[in-house]
């Protein structure tokens, strides 16, 4: 089944029960967008969706079984997918620095943050291509970013030598870059929420969860001619 033009827009995000998330859920909800809140947990899922007006939707992304069961769920209730936003992502237990942080940490914040993705990425694929607009957000950080953790002007490079986190952002712009040359009839970008207040960083970010969504919110709603391949911030294509 392929999405009708004038159809309902179904959207599907991750990690959608609280922070950056939620709030993109809660906007995507206003611009009338049928929107699959998804979580790990059922309860968290299930409580945000109540409190959305969307849909509940239990997805691990570091789990093979969850992610598939959740694309044979949106193919047996529509049979095609609009916007994946691919938001759930760790910090790895906390700041670890370089000499602190092992193996094991790394490849957990890997398992979530990119292979993750990679999972979101092959399961839907082909439902977003039954759309007549697929659009994929991939959530990642300036501290992912080369052009902004070498710029003395930017925040970025003040932070600590970390190295699960950011190595992991970075590794999601590379996959970005590599799905969007694979499948350039779909939208396909990275963007950098920007320094947010959230759980994830101990509410150390300086923006609202309100100004860190509103990038996401707008790579989410491109059209056809939008971008593709980029590294998007507030103020649009941003260097790598």
């Amino acid at each position: 089944m392929r999405r009708r033009l004038g159809a309902m827009t179904v959207t599907l995000i991750t990690g959608a029960n609280k922070g950056l998330g939620f709030e993109t859920a809660r906007r995507l909800v206003a611009a009338g967008h049928t929107v699959y809140a998804a979580a790990r947990n059922p309860d968290n899922a299930q409580r945000a969706a109540t409190e959305l007006n969307a849909l509940p939707l239990v997805v691990d992304v570091a789990d093979d079984v969850s992610v598939r069961a959740a694309a044979d769920h949106i193919a047996r209730e529509h049979g095609f997918l609009d916007v994946l936003v691919n938001n759930a992502g760790i910090n790895g237990g906390g700041p670890k620095t370089l000499g602190e942080c092992t193996g094991a940490d790394v490849s957990a914040v890997l398992d979530t943050n990119v292979v993750g993705v990679i999972r979101m990425l092959n399961a839907f694929l082909p439902l977003l291509q039954h759309s007549d607009n697929g659009v994929v957000v991939n959530v990642g950080s300036g501290l992912g970013s080369f052009a902004r953790v070498h710029d003395p002007e930017r925040a970025e490079s003040r932070v600590p030598n970390l190295l699960a986190y950011p190595v992991s952002k970075a590794a999601v712009s590379m996959l970005t870059v590599q799905y969007a040359r694979a499948y350039p009839g779909l939208r396909i970008n990275v963007v950098d929420p920007g320094p947010t207040a959230t759980d994830l960083n101990n509410r150390q970010g300086f923006q609202t969860v309100e100004q860190g969504a509103a990038p996401i919110v707008e790579a989410a709603l491109l059209g056809p001619d939008g971008p593709t391949g980029a590294f998007l911030d507030a103020d649009g294509v941003s260097p790598w």
